[in-house]
């Protein structure tokens, strides 16, 4: 059965995570940017796949049992000389951090420990032992009260060019009691949560199924997915990544290119590229989204898109256009 390997944390919300992130790029932290700012409450942990609902109910229960945590961060202090590591130390109501550890520290997250709980932030693991005691002196003042809504569950979800591991949350559940509507009646539980979870994402994709038999007599082709990466010397320069919708529109979801190889045609050849891979497999057209009238609008109008119907104020207040190509 193959195993994930998660962690539950208490991630720091905005706008402590921006501050938090500050001191972690100041320190020099390789993490930053790999793993968000926490708290740990279990430490990385293989689980079964067939066990990772369990895991989310222990959340859910912890969440369901637990007001929203207000702490002070800070000021940063460090595990030397025992440990080369930098944090920021976690006062006032640290009961409540540990209850809600006590909640989801069992099986399947239950783990051997190498040193006792104590829960911090870090800013910087392994750094030179003199620069990190260098900051505990200079960053003497630095405190935050911050105030943690929910608890999340991170999973290692890959491992990045350099060969370092990333760490993304897959499972949220928030620090209040469950929505129950129609108490006495047919009782309905309401969860919000950032991310679905997998068991959501499997309900849903049947669910989809199940509604083109109804609707269409058969299931139409799933999506496809798409991507395409640039590289220069072994370095990822920009990204293209997209589908293809009922096996004839290829949607471009997302191009992106490094900020230091802009202009230098990179964008084109990755959108040609997508384009070429896409007809390969039986695309008829190519479509996307784009704010109307930004050089993002120009570029792609440019490459032989033109706009296929409006989007106003379809994020942020601003206006996009649909854009659709023949390929």
């Amino acid at each position: 059965m193959p195993r994930r390997r998660v962690g539950v944390v208490l991630l720091v919300p905005p706008p402590w995570r921006d501050e938090v992130d500050a001191l972690r790029r100041a320190m020099g932290d390789p993490s930053l940017g790999r793993i968000p700012a926490h708290l740990t409450l279990v430490p990385p942990v293989n689980v079964r796949e067939d066990e990772l609902e369990r895991a989310h109910d222990l959340l859910r229960w912890a969440g369901e049992a637990t007001k929203p945590i207000t702490v002070t961060l800070g000021p940063p202090t460090t595990f030397l000389p025992v440990n080369p590591v930098l944090f920021l130390g976690v006062h006032g109501d640290v009961a409540a951090v540990d209850r809600v550890r006590d909640l989801v520290f069992k099986p399947p997250l239950e783990r051997s420990l190498t040193w006792p709980f104590h829960p911090h932030v870090t800013l910087l693991d392994g750094g030179d032992p003199a620069r990190i005691e260098a900051a505990v002196t200079a960053l003497a003042d630095a405190r935050m009260e911050v105030t943690f809504p929910s608890v999340h569950l991170l999973e290692e979800t890959r491992r990045d060019d350099d060969g370092a591991r990333v760490w993304n949350p897959i499972f949220e559940a928030r620090f209040e009691p469950a929505a129950v509507i129609g108490r006495g009646g047919l009782e309905l539980v309401l969860e919000v949560t950032a991310e679905p979870t997998a068991e959501a994402q499997a309900f849903s994709h049947a669910a989809w199924q199940q509604h083109d038999v109804d609707r269409w007599g058969e299931i139409r082709p799933p999506f496809e997915q798409l991507t395409v990466v640039a590289r220069r010397d072994g370095r990822i320069v920009g990204v293209a990544t997209g589908e293809l919708r009922d096996g004839v529109d290829a949607y471009l979801a997302d191009l992106i290119v490094d900020r230091s190889v802009r202009g230098e045609g990179i964008g084109a050849h990755l959108l040609k590229a997508f384009e070429s891979e896409a007809a390969k497999r039986g695309a008829r057209y190519a479509t996307l989204r784009t704010g109307a009238g930004e050089r993002q609008h120009a570029f792609y109008l440019r490459h032989g898109y033109v706009d296929w119907y409006p989007l106003p104020q379809w994020r942020g207040g601003r206006d996009f256009v649909q854009m659709r190509r023949d390929l």
